[in-house]
């Protein structure tokens, strides 16, 4: 039972250091770059004075009331 702990922690370490890289990776791949893409193609065709007209129009801002 010599260096059962160190033997131990070498392989839980190794194995927490894998895991925390495969989750990474599985989050940087699943969810950031989609997220990435989605807003580039949204904010491709955004216009912001329309969105602001709409706005205005429906009462949302009180510092532009509407007409």
């Amino acid at each position: 039972m010599r260096r059962l702990l160190a033997r131990r922690m070498k392989f839980h370490l190794l194995g927490a250091f894998v895991v925390s890289m495969g989750c990474a990776t599985l989050y940087k791949f699943g969810v950031a770059e989609p997220r990435k893409r989605a807003y580039a193609e949204f904010y491709k065709n955004y216009d912001a004075m329309k969105d602001f007209q709409a706005m205005k129009a429906a009462g949302v801002l009180e510092s532009a009331p509407p007409k």
